[in-house]
């Protein structure tokens, strides 16, 4: 059993700052990536910022040069630096991990969420 430990959301002023971070613990062989995702219009959820086990990230276009995603990969910790925030960045942000575990099958988990919000 892996679980996700999720801490960093609050409430901020626009042009403000928060860190997220998501840790995962467990039956974990190795991790494929971890990112954060958030709702968007029509999507349950969309793509906010991924690291992949080498270290590529990707970024929606939204949070471009305001988010940075990153990891300790010893404490197979994810951590996302959000600067700049807009009113428009206010949501649920969920942690998201793709992992080996030690049957060395692939398998994915989804944090409860943390809540941002950006005050104007």
């Amino acid at each position: 059993q892996v679980q996700l430990v999720e801490s960093g959301g609050g409430l901020v002023q626009a042009g403000g700052s928060l860190r997220l971070s998501c840790g995962a613990s467990g039956s974990i062989f190795a991790i494929n990536s971890m990112g954060w995702y958030r709702p968007a219009p029509g999507k349950e959820r969309d793509l906010v910022a991924i690291i992949m086990s080498g270290g590529t990230t990707k970024y929606a276009d939204s949070v471009k040069g305001r988010f940075t995603i990153s990891r300790d990969a010893a404490k197979n910790t994810a951590y996302l630096q959000m600067n700049r925030l807009t009113p428009e960045d206010t949501a649920l942000y969920y942690c998201y991990v793709d992992y080996l575990e030690l049957d060395r099958l692939v398998y994915n988990r989804w944090g409860q969420g943390m809540q941002v919000t950006v005050s104007s």
